[in-house]
């Protein structure tokens, strides 16, 4: 290609030079010059006068292809958007179900699941199949219309901006970006007492496993807590798995289940009692549960959070790294047989420390709380200043009064949510009660107004 430009300029500057010789009578400078090794057309200091070539035709479409050929193309500017891979968008009428008939190996249709959210009440799945083909099977997709392909898009210089296209024979091109980020809703703080007697619907979600929402509304978003069980025993039909979460909390309320954790060692037993933090993103798997296991899981945050499938990593991982860190996080595992119990914040109860505010330096704290052997109880009017603050019932029973929200009878199952600066107090309370209190952030003030009395 040089060699022929090179070429080119030759002849073109032959033809500049008899331009020159034959218009020197005439006064004029040549129309076309090499300015920097490049070709560019010069305008004449006056009018132009005919040119004394026999040809004037060929002369023009000479002069324009050395123009062309020397001139670098203008390129056209690469998108700042990257489309890094695809997916077709199916509706679906029942996520467990469409799961199971595309994954089924009695079938032998070939796909995996990848992804599910929520995991309480799945709205949205994804599974790949067959050399990477990403189907998305969405339950607010349309049944009827046209099929959606979706692009999924990186944008790393500024803010993703989704949009869609139409192609010429109707299909729906939908380009979103390839990242699913983690939205924590400001909270919509409220008093709120879930009763078990209420009979709130257990919900099929992940894994054939029921939930039960125990705080309606969800504070606007901000938190899930479900109270889950898993009727029968035996193996649980789990993957190795990760919660795109701010925090997630497992809680056994009664039975055991086991389960394993990346870099946390061999698989452990998790009894009534006890407790443990999954950092954000922290590879694990549900393996064995006993009969009619109850725990209290995913007091997570935000409430709605994407369940992602890791098909490549095997647990348990060969490494042991209890120190290891998931933004910031470590896994914490909490023992009841290890309990040490001290004061709690209100007088007239103690608590037991989780750990869990050190284990995520101050993002959340969860404590078991009971009443102090041989105290009496003042039932003293408190608030507190915690943006999230939840407790549940494990055991026994009592009454929780409500500045301007009357008294409410809670005993094991039941759940409340106190919104901050909101004034109650806690009464009746059996001997065997047993609360488990979750508040973010992990450190928070209790206010007591010692003059104050509930019911009003």
């Amino acid at each position: 290609m040089e060699l022929c430009r090179v070429g080119c300029y030759v002849e073109l500057i032959q033809y500049i030079s008899r331009s020159k010789e034959n218009s020197v009578n005439n006064g004029q400078e040549p129309l076309v010059r090499l300015v920097d090794g490049q070709t560019r057309k010069v305008a004449a200091d006056r009018a132009a006068v005919p040119s004394p070539v026999q040809h004037p035709s060929e002369t023009r479409r000479f002069i324009a292809g050395i123009y062309n050929l020397s001139t670098p193309q203008r390129k056209r500017p690469e998108p700042m958007m990257k489309i890094e891979s695809a997916e077709i968008l199916l509706p679906s009428k029942g996520i467990a179900e469409d799961v199971e008939f595309w994954t089924s190996a009695a079938l032998g249709l070939g796909f995996r699941m990848d992804t599910i959210y929520p995991a309480d009440d799945p709205q949205v799945a994804t599974l790949t199949g067959h050399g990477g083909l990403r189907m998305r099977l969405d339950k607010a997709a349309p049944i009827t219309g046209p099929a959606t392909v979706r692009l999924l898009c990186s944008d790393p210089d500024s803010e993703f901006q989704a949009r869609e296209l139409t192609s010429p024979s109707g299909t729906r091109v939908e380009l979103v970006s390839a990242e699913a980020p983690m939205l924590r809703p400001p909270t919509e703080h409220a008093f709120i007492a879930r009763r078990l007697k209420d009979n709130a619907p257990w919900i099929v979600g992940r894994a054939g496993m029921h939930y039960r929402d125990l705080i309606p509304g969800r504070l606007g978003g901000a938190i899930i807590a479900s109270h889950i069980r898993i009727p029968d025993a035996g193996p649980v039909p789990d993957n190795v798995h990760y919660h795109t979460v701010g925090f997630q909390l497992i809680h056994c309320h009664a039975g055991w289940v086991r389960l394993v954790y990346e870099d946390q060692g061999e698989p452990f037993i998790l009894r009534a009692g006890d407790s443990v933090i999954q950092p954000p993103q922290i590879r694990h798997r549900v393996l064995e549960s006993s009969g009619g296991l109850q725990v209290i899981v995913e007091v997570g945050v935000p409430a709605e959070h994407l369940t992602t499938i890791d098909h490549v990593m095997t647990l348990p991982t060969p490494n042991y790294r209890p120190d290891r860190e998931w933004d910031g996080q470590k896994f914490v595992h909490s023992r009841l047989e290890d309990a040490v119990w001290g004061p709690w914040r209100v007088p007239g109860f103690e608590a037991r420390d989780t750990g869990v505010e050190d284990g995520t330096k101050g993002v959340a704290a969860v404590r078991v709380v009971r009443p102090a052997t041989g105290v009496e109880q003042a039932e003293l009017v408190t608030s507190h200043d915690s943006d999230i603050l939840f407790t549940f019932v494990l055991s026994g029973s009592c009454t929780l009064h409500g500045e301007g929200q009357g008294s409410q009878t809670l005993s094991e199952g039941d759940a409340y949510t106190l919104p901050p600066g909101h004034k109650t107090c806690l009464t009746d309370c059996s001997a065997d009660l047993s609360l488990l209190e979750v508040s973010l952030p992990g450190r928070f003030n209790t206010i007591v107004h010692p003059h104050d009395k509930l019911p009003v």
